[in-house]
């Protein structure tokens, strides 16, 4: 019997790489006009994959208007198959919201055209999220084509496979072994066949132990439509004894081969990040920390803060402003391509990244204080005073804590009291005069200036309590004579501590002591210093090189309150200012790391703050923190919804050289918000805010800070033999890329008794699920759009409300609230990281609760007792 091959004519398309955003789009026109031609011109080329992208189809459009129903047709024909992404997303550095977005638009908008990809398709992205089967279910999709990740031993003589996330639900999937490319140059004279063409498919063949079925993908980046593939494959037909070859699609190959899914038994669990036959790029993820950092905070400022306070004044009566956020998603799609978010791109490409994550950032600071304006304004009027203060919870569970705001009076001594005259705990962190300037007063006597009185910025610190689940809690600010606490300066003072932590500088180092375990920890801080001789995709160690430790620093400060402290430490060194001063043994250049470490009252988080102002090159810094647990065997950290546990030592690196590997399979790993180890009824764990890239080394948790490199691509890495990644004929070099620049880096640190799946609400309280505006006109500059007029369409509003409230359990963690996509209905999602089914109830002011998927698609009525499976999620519908 033949083995049939199934040729995917297809094109990867990269958004943007070592060129930019327009010349993929300009490319993008003329071969998209060539492929509509061609296709309309020869019914036997059945079908052609457009990498199952939605946004080649829109930047399409806009420059071809007049193509619309042509390629209309041919989408709903399934003779161009495109979505089901929006771009092709890197599942591994982005928000687990960010890569459902992603699919959401990407299946409306192939949708819209006549139809979706029925396919995970997965050809280029640099590890694969271990949710994504759940994920894909959501949204109908039932099967995934992938490249990366997977150990041959894994595949047990099978390319075929059931892939299955932590919550059980699975996909029919297909490891594509020799890429996405291998048919890209496909002919039928006898050289090829003989050279190239037979040995892969008789590897194939060896490789498709259950089915006679061969998948031969025939594409490559940017590549232009082979207009022969019909006649190659009928005369490739003609003399083929062995093979019958069909044009076909990915849709089709999975559908026949999976007639009789019983053929394939093999399940393979998880996250996907193998590095045999495919790179990984491992240590990209602290690649052009900046587009990292910057990407981290705009998409918690969008899912965490600015879509569920629109809900919230949606239900209140403001307007959604959907249209916006909808160019914001599109604009952050581009962003999450797997080369964009990477950061290994040219300087060019990287510039414009930075720019349309400062401009989406901009957008949404815009959108935020219109909204918080309009609600106070309506607070304000209803309970007739002007003095308010209105802190926004967008969380589903009722917040208590302390939080920092910004304050503006005109006295320095002022309190902030509920509207029941309960007065609330302020102590000021920080405060400044500011001088009132001049403003001009248009007189009959012409134009005059007139000297405004000054006023007071105060940071504060404020003991919130019982705010609203999704609501907010309405304050007064009243000026007074005297009285405001202030952080205060002890220069004797070595120590900051709460109830649950103590922080103590002793011989140049921190001891972390945790009240509720008795564990104490010395040495919690140290940096490490390497050179850098990798490119923008991978770190590489230096022949010969050794790490720079900066182990003791100097106390600057410490300043404490009754709600928090804080401890400032200074850590400094002579490091090579390069890599020929680092081969050469020089010390050249100062690397100086200022910490901040502050404690909050009833906190059980270290709140923790570097700062680099960077000038060296070729280097990557680490900071080495002390887990107090002398070998661990495994780390966890969080991926999707849920917990991962990765090994400390990969079995595999003893002889990846020897087996041929394609990159080196060192345990160095993702996180999306927190890392760190368990044991003995003791977790120790780092929350970051944009550090993505984490290893244990020895009893250490090293979070890679960042790297500095100056090239796009290098041959020959000591982790990555072989070619350089991406483009190898043309040297690309990117100094932005050696991050001579100023940086920040957060993370809080916990050691306690809670088990890791409890570090979700940790993370939650951690990063801030909440806002605040105060009404005053002491100062327009604050905030974005503060001194301009806006209409106020709601008239009044109550001082104090709640739209929805979790009930019960705390384990049920809110991991989204937006409008729906079709309609102004309410979605909101909660997930269950445990290992046990978890139910809850939700008391909220909608009328109409119902289960949906990821699509949004109804699925059931839902009952007044909710339930979530084990690591599974639940989408709701509210209206």
């Amino acid at each position: 019997m033949k083995k049939r091959v199934y040729v995917v004519p297809h094109s990867h398309w990269d958004r943007e790489w070592y060129f930019t955003i327009e010349d993929s789009n300009v490319l993008l026109a003329e071969n998209l006009d060539h492929l509509l031609d061609v296709l309309e011109r020869d019914e036997d080329y059945t079908g052609y994959v457009f990498d199952a992208q939605s946004s080649v189809v829109e930047e399409y459009l806009k420059v071809r208007q007049e193509n619309l129903d042509r390629l209309k047709q041919l989408v709903e024909a399934k003779r161009i198959f495109i979505g089901p992404w929006y771009t092709q997303t890197d599942s591994l550095l982005v928000n687990k919201e960010s890569i459902i977005r992603n699919l959401l638009y990407g299946t409306k908008i192939s949708g819209s055209f006549g139809h979706s990809m029925n396919c995970g398709y997965l050809p280029d992205i640099f590890g694969q999220n271990q949710y994504l089967p759940s994920i894909f279910k959501g949204f109908g999709i039932d099967n995934s084509v992938l490249q990366r990740g997977i150990y041959t031993d894994q595949l047990k003589g099978d390319l075929n496979f059931t892939w299955k996330s932590p919550d059980g639900e699975t996909v029919d999937a297909n490891n594509i072994y020799f890429g996405y490319g291998p048919g890209k140059f496909l002919e039928a004279s006898e050289e090829y066949k003989e050279e190239r063409l037979f040995p892969i498919l008789e590897k194939l063949a060896e490789m498709n132990a259950n089915t006679d079925n061969l998948l031969l993908p025939a594409g490559g980046d940017q590549v232009l439509v082979r207009e022969h593939f019909p006649e190659t494959i009928k005369k490739l037909n003609e003399d083929s004894s062995e093979y019958e070859f069909v044009l076909s699609d990915y849709e089709t190959f999975m559908k026949d081969t999976w007639e009789d899914g019983a053929a394939f038994s093999n399940v393979i669990e998880g996250e996907l990040t193998a590095t045999q036959k495919s790179r990984i790029h491992n240590t990209i993820r602290s690649q052009r920390y900046d587009i990292k950092k910057l990407n981290y905070e705009v998409e918690h400022k969008i899912l965490n803060v600015l879509e569920p306070l629109a809900v919230i004044g949606q239900s209140l009566g403001f307007r959604y402003p959907q249209a916006w956020l909808d160019g914001m998603w599109k604009q952050l799609f581009d962003v999450h391509a797997h080369d964009s978010i990477g950061g290994c791109n040219s300087d060019d490409t990287n510039r414009d990244i930075v720019h349309r994550l400062e401009k989406v950032n901009r957008i949404a600071d815009g959108l935020l204080n219109i909204l918080k304006k309009q609600m106070t304004e309506a607070v304000s009027r209803r309970v007739g005073q002007d003095n308010v203060f209105v802190f926004f919870n967008t969380n589903a569970s009722v917040f208590a804590g302390p939080v920092e705001a910004v304050l503006f009076t005109k006295s320095s001594h002022f309190k902030v009291c509920g509207m029941d005259g309960s007065e609330v705990a302020v102590e000021a962190v920080d405060q400044e005069y500011i001088s009132g300037g001049k403003k001009i007063v248009v007189t009959a006597e012409g134009e005059k200036q007139v000297e405004v009185p000054g006023y007071y910025r105060t940071v504060v610190m404020a003991e919130l309590k019982d705010v609203p689940a999704l609501g907010y809690r309405t304050y007064l600010v009243e000026e007074v004579e005297d009285g405001l606490r202030k952080l205060s300066e002890d220069a004797a003072k070595t120590s900051i501590e709460n109830e649950f932590v103590k922080v103590e500088f002793v011989d140049g180092n921190v001891t972390l002591t945790g009240k509720e375990t008795g564990v104490e920890i010395p040495e919690l801080l140290r940096f490490e210093n390497v050179a850098d001789a990798g490119d923008s995709y991978d770190f590489s160690p230096l022949e010969g090189d050794g790490p720079i430790l900066l182990e003791k620093g100097e106390l600057l400060s410490v300043e404490t309150g009754a709600l928090s402290g804080k401890m400032m430490i200074k850590h400094e060194a002579l490091v090579p200012a390069n890599l020929e001063d680092r081969q050469s043994e020089v010390n050249s250049e100062s690397l100086v790391i200022v910490t901040t470490l502050e404690l909050r009252k009833d906190e059980k988080v270290v709140r923790v703050q570097h700062t680099i102002d960077n000038s060296v090159e070729d280097h990557r810094v680490r900071v080495l923190l002390n887990t107090g647990t002398a070998d661990p065997a495994s780390s966890f950290a969080d991926q999707g919804f849920g917990l991962i546990e990765r090994s400390v030592d990969n079995p595999y690196m003893k002889d990846w050289k020897e087996n041929g590997f394609a990159e080196a399979p060192v345990p160095i790993y993702s996180l999306e918000n927190f890392a760190g180890v368990a044991g003995d009824g003791v977790t120790f764990a780092a929350i970051t805010r944009g550090i993505k890239e984490y290893e244990v080394v020895g009893g250490s948790l090293a979070l890679s800070l960042f790297r500095s490199v100056g090239l796009l691509g290098r041959d020959d890495l000591a982790w990555r033999p072989g070619r350089a990644s991406g483009i190898n004929n043309k040297v690309v070099y990117t100094p932005d890329a050696q991050m001579k620049q100023k940086m920040e880096f957060e993370y809080g640190v916990y050691v306690g008794t809670d088990e890791p799946e409890m570090l979700f609400g940790e993370t939650d309280h951690f990063v801030g699920r909440h806002v605040s505006y105060q009404k005053q006109r002491l100062n327009t500059f604050e905030e974005r759009l503060e001194r301009f007029e806006i209409p106020y369409p709601v008239e009044g509003l109550d001082d104090s409300v709640s739209l929805l409230h979790v009930l019960g359990n705390p384990a049920v963690v809110m991991s989204s609230c937006k409008r729906a996509y079709d309609d102004a209905s309410v979605i909101v999602r909660f997930f269950n990281p445990t290992d046990m089914v978890q139910t809850f109830e939700l008391d909220s002011i909608f009328d109409s609760v119902t289960v949906v998927n990821l699509a949004e698609e109804v699925l059931a009525a839902a009952g007044s007792e909710l339930e979530i499976k084990p690591k599974g999620h639940l989408t709701l519908k509210l209206s």
